[in-house]
């Protein structure tokens, strides 16, 4: 009797493991299956997501250069957390000026300058990362010196197409094209002349000219006038006009609004520029071209 009833003792047990082996198979298997279904609705909900964004991207040029804007702002703000502190203190050494590479340690910049060096980086086909340099440069001289800065960069646009080792007939260098051989005395505290072809030196040296020549002139079309060294001439060749036009166009990108589409350029030529007189009382300045060409009569005259 006992024996029997261990036998259907042992019997239920087995039945009753069974069951229940049976019923987590279930729950597993539903489980399994059910996250499968889910898994799958959101890979095709996230591959809709991505097809709707990448035909909004294509059809929307405004938000696609404003996701542009954005995300190199960011970068930049990435970037700028990784410089240590070291790297972030002043450089007053005149040497340390010259020798620093301007894309090395580019400044952290605002959206707004962030939209400006895009533009400028697609227009003149130059490279974005040092352009942003000086774009932040631009910002800082001009807020300290009280210029506009769409103006400083509208003059290196126009006279260099941002290309730092840019030199003129008649001897003006760098981004801004200073007379180097003119202003000679404010590169002394910065290198000497061959800080003319450091970025960061010739911006700085150029806006104390730009600043010289508006105080002069007296408004900023006249200073600019006086800059190109056409202050006794004529005509300034259209070159205030050009300024001021692309200073406009730079004005409409920091304002969010969309200048017209950036065009391929590369460094314009500059008009015809003549070394300024030292100070308003001199002589007007005859321009360096006509004197080249008076020498070469005067020695064909002499054979």
């Amino acid at each position: 009797m006992t024996a029997l009833m261990n036998n259907r003792l042992d019997f239920t047990i087995k039945a009753y493991l069974k069951t229940v082996q049976r019923n987590l198979g279930t729950v597993v298997d539903d489980i399994a299956r059910g996250f499968f279904v889910i898994t799958h609705s959101s890979f095709a909900l996230l591959g809709l997501l991505v097809a709707f964004g990448v035909i909004t991207l294509v059809a929307r040029q405004d938000l696609r250069e404003a996701g542009e804007v954005k995300l190199m702002a960011w970068l930049q703000d990435r970037r700028g957390t990784a410089i240590s502190p070291k790297e972030n203190v002043p450089v007053s050494n005149a040497v340390a000026l010259v020798e620093r590479p301007v894309a090395e340690k580019p400044k952290v910049l605002s959206s707004q300058q962030a939209a400006v060096a895009s533009w400028i980086s697609k227009k003149y086909s130059v490279a974005q990362e040092p352009v942003g340099a000086l774009v932040a440069e631009a910002y800082e001289i001009g807020h300290n010196v009280k210029l506009d800065p769409t103006l400083i960069l509208a003059i290196m646009a126009i006279e260099s197409g941002f290309n730092p080792f840019a030199q003129s007939p008649v001897g003006a260098q760098g981004l801004m094209q200073v007379m180097t051989q003119v202003h000679h005395d404010k590169y002394a505290k910065i290198g000497g002349r061959l800080a003319a072809f450091d970025p960061v030196a010739n911006l700085r040296v150029g806006v104390k000219v730009l600043q010289e020549c508006i105080t002069r002139a007296g408004s900023i079309e006249g200073g600019l006038k006086y800059y190109v060294g056409a202050a006794n001439l004529p005509s300034d060749g259209g070159y205030a006009s050009k300024v001021m036009a692309e200073r406009a166009r730079l004005l409409d990108v920091v304002g969010g609004r969309r200048p017209p589409a950036p065009r391929l350029v590369a460094a314009a030529p500059i008009a015809v520029r003549v070394a300024p007189s030292p100070s308003p009382t001199h002589a007007p300045a005859e321009p360096l071209e006509k004197k080249a060409m008076d020498q070469e009569v005067a020695q064909l005259g002499s054979f």
